[in-house]
This record gives C-alpha cells, structure tokens and sequence, in this order.
C-alpha cells in the first residue's frame, strides 16, 4: 500500500490503556471493503436521526442474520476498566486514539467525524444484520464502482475488483494490537453509552461485538469466482449505478447477514486476511484479564 503512514512507536512496554480497540478496526475495515457493493434492492438506508429515535426492528427470522441477544442482567463478557480510564470520554479521545491507530493522514482521508461513536457502534450492530445503514457507516467507501466479469453464461466478481479494497487490509494487519485493545477498554463507557442510546438500555456493546465477530468468522468460504446478478428492471428505470444493485446468485450466500455479504465481496484472500486478525483479537476482549 503506498499511502501507508507511520505507525505508532513504541518505546518503553505500554501502560495498560495503550493497548487497542482493533476489533471495532477490524469491523470499521468490513465496512470499507463492502461499501462499493452495497444497497442491494432492498429498503433505503435509514438515517442517523431514525435510528437514534427509535431502536431498529430485528431482521426476518433467518439463521444468517443475527439479531441483538436480549437484554441481560450481567454482560456475558464483561470489560475491566484500566486505572486510567477517563471520568467521561468523548469523541476527541477516541479520535486521538484512531489517529496513533492508523497516522493522521489515513484517519483524515478514511473516517467520518461526525457522531463517530455512534457510527461505529451501529455499523457494528449492523453487521450481524440483513442490512447496514450507509448513512452510518464510519469510514469513506473504496474508489471506483464494483465490477464483474462474464464466466461462461455467469457473471462473477471480477478478481481485479478485490484490489479496491487491499488498503483497508492493509491497515487492519499494521494494527499494533495491542494498543487497540487497550483503548477500546479506556474508551469503553464512550461506546456503551452510545449503543445504549440507539435504543439498547440494559444491553451490553462487548457483548454484540462478539457475537458479531462469531458470525463474521463463521462465514463460509465458497471460493472463486462468485456469482452475481442485478435484479431484472425496465430500461426506463435503469439506474445511473446499477453496480450497486449486484446480488449473489446463490440464494444462501445473499441471505447471509451484512457483514458477511461485506466479507464475500472482498475476494477469498481478502476474507482469509480479515479472519486471521479477528481470531487473534477476539480472546483479548472476552477476558477480563488485563496487562500492567
């Protein structure tokens, strides 16, 4: 990747909030990849004030998707606060965290700032779901349109298409993981409130974010090339970007949840790459161990 940063350096062993929020990059970075690709036919995106007024409705009942668990008394994996935790976080702090994340000029060029906390927590809400709002997504889609190439009768995902989205890989993998870790838990009262405010009282935001992470894990890898299909239209209702219309051929893989879908349209590489991250991250945020 030739727009790569400095990543942070560190001198001396890092105290302990120095140490991560990359499962929230991670799922940041699935959003990225499937952002180009998105829409689908199905209902428009809904948009932020809509979602903070009411909570959204859970999807159809199919196994794919995965719907908030319910409300629980205590979180099913709880997270320790480090000593230095901040009274009251706020957006500039985990602003200032995301910057010593990935470099200044990647979270100017990548991220959204407005209502960032409530961007990040609602897209990771609705990656376990049939759909995921564009009106809330964190970060900047990859350049280009989506494209395909013909395969025989079939029209699969052109291979070329899967570079789009190496940039975002890329930083997922320069990651200094453990730093990400440490943040997400000083910074974590700054997410649950605001996935409480999406209409989640009694819910616990670690909690979806494993579940989350379970599902994207659980993705099944079909291989190459995958088929795709735009709905049937009337040329008079031809829209002007059709590519972001494409649907899988296969009836499983499109009933498969958002995230899911995101993963499949980045290429089998690109999702081996993004699964190996997530499984090495994933026990540091279900234990309540933490490191001096």
């Amino acid at each position: 990747m030739n727009d790569l940063d400095d990543e942070p350096t560190i001198v001396q062993e890092p105290p302990t909030w120095r140490r991560s929020l990359p499962l929230i990059i991670g799922l940041i970075v699935l959003v990225g990849i499937g952002v180009a690709a998105w829409r689908w036919l199905v209902s428009p995106p809904a948009s932020p004030e809509t979602v903070a007024a009411s909570p959204p409705q859970p999807a159809a009942a199919t196994p794919q998707t995965l719907p908030p668990s319910p409300a629980e008394p205590v979180p099913a994996h709880p997270i320790d606060l480090p000593p230095d935790a901040p009274a009251e976080a706020t957006a500039s702090d985990l602003e200032s965290a995301l910057v010593d994340l990935v470099g200044q000029r990647r979270f100017q060029s990548l991220f959204r700032l407005q209502d960032l906390p409530r961007r990040i927590v609602a897209t990771v809400d609705n990656l376990g779901r049939e759909q995921a709002s564009a009106s809330l997504w964190p970060v900047d889609p990859p350049s280009g349109p989506f494209t395909t190439d013909r395969s025989g009768d079939a029209e699969v995902i052109a291979t070329a298409n899967y570079a789009r989205y190496e940039r975002y890989v890329e930083m997922l993998e320069s990651l200094d993981r453990e730093y990400a870790v440490a943040a997400y838990r000083r910074l974590y009262p700054l997410l649950q409130q605001s996935y409480e405010n999406l209409g989640y009282p009694g819910r616990h935001f670690n909690d979806r974010l494993v579940e989350v992470i379970d599902l994207l894990l659980a993705t099944p890898e079909p291989g190459d090339p995958l088929r795709v299909r735009l709905p049937e239209f009337s040329e008079e209702l031809r829209p002007e970007r059709p590519w972001v219309l494409y649907q899988f051929e296969d009836p499983a893989l499109q009933q498969l949840s958002a995230g899911q879908r995101m993963l499949l349209r980045s290429g089998p590489d690109n999702m081996h790459r993004v699964k190996q991250v997530l499984r090495a991250l994933r026990p540091q945020i279900t234990s309540t161990a933490t490191t001096e």
